[in-house]
């Protein structure tokens, strides 16, 4: 929880240069608590697989927060019971009149498509101007960031020779960067995917800021309006059982590929996996949730814009 101390006392400005949250008392005088609001945008075909690897993170916080799941409405689940779907989720139509402090839009099974062939692209494409208006910061995983880059910033994808699948060692450009909070120099996450985005496509868009690469699984992380959205093009929130049921689902259906690299011990599919991201996805999702979404959000969400 944050420290409430005054405002003028030395140590808030210092403490601020370290990342340190800190709330002086002009500011907590004027902030009445609420619960943060945040919706996710599922397009995983598994998707209570992918609700549960989601609220594991973001459950892990002394904040406060009511989540809303939204699917869409132009594309029609052949994973997910549809009484689960009527249950639990909402369509756009449905929210379109509300405001978020935090939106999540997950990966999906549809990279080696173009992105105008993807049946709800559409949709998606007026979800995401809405969300320029409607939430305060949104998080996008895999597809979905590969979508957001290139339908805000005209970044192109690419197809990969094979799939980048396993889990990759990753290094911070920006240390002093609230979202790596906690962080250590390196630091692993899972990818499973065939595109990818390329650094010189980044580097040439000043509204973007490369924050973590891999050697071997590339651009990693990407940070636009300073934090108002968020691009990661792995999977921190895959449980550690994630890989190998893709893997093994791939091998019965004979499909190509390969033993996910750096995850089973002594790369033997026959011993468990190592697990390396499990700390740093909990860390991501805590500076995500604390500093571009509960210390920007403003109280009353009609004055987001």
């Amino acid at each position: 929880m944050p420290l409430n101390i005054p405002k003028t006392l030395p140590a808030v400005e210092v403490l601020r240069n370290e990342n340190i949250f800190v709330m002086d008392s002009e500011r907590a005088s004027k902030q009445e608590i609420r619960p943060l609001k945040i919706v996710i945008i599922n397009l995983m075909p598994m998707k209570i697989t992918t609700e549960t690897d989601l609220i594991r993170l973001l459950s892990n916080s002394p904040l406060q927060i009511e989540i809303d799941f939204l699917h869409m409405k132009s594309h029609t689940s052949k994973n997910t019971p549809i009484e689960h779907l009527l249950a639990f989720y909402k369509s756009f139509e449905e929210i379109s009149k509300s405001n978020y402090d935090g939106m999540i839009i997950t990966g999906a099974p549809v990279e080696q498509l173009d992105f105008e062939q993807v049946s709800y692209w559409q949709e998606l494409s007026e979800l995401l101007d809405w969300a320029r208006t409607h939430v305060t910061s949104t998080f996008f995983i895999c597809w979905a960031a590969q979508a957001g880059l290139h339908y805000y910033y005209g970044v192109p994808k690419y197809q990969l020779s094979k799939k980048m699948f396993g889990v990759f060692e990753h290094k911070i450009f920006d240390a002093q960067n609230p979202i790596f909070r906690g962080f250590d120099d390196t630091f692993y996450a899972p990818h499973s995917r065939h595109t990818e985005i390329r650094r010189a496509d980044i580097l040439q868009i000043p509204e973007l800021t490369l924050l973590a690469e891999s050697e071997q699984a590339g651009v990693h992380m990407v940070m636009a309006r300073n934090g108002r959205e968020i691009f990661i093009t792995g999977h921190s929130e895959y449980s550690p059982l994630t890989l190998h049921n893709e893997y093994v689902r791939d091998k019965e259906k004979g499909l190509p590929i390969d033993i996910p690299q750096n995850y089973y011990l002594d790369n033997n599919p026959s011993n468990p996996p190592q697990i390396r991201w499990r700390s740093h996805a909990n860390l991501l999702f805590l500076n995500w949730l604390n500093y571009f979404v509960y210390q920007e959000t403003p109280y009353d969400l009609a004055n987001i814009h």
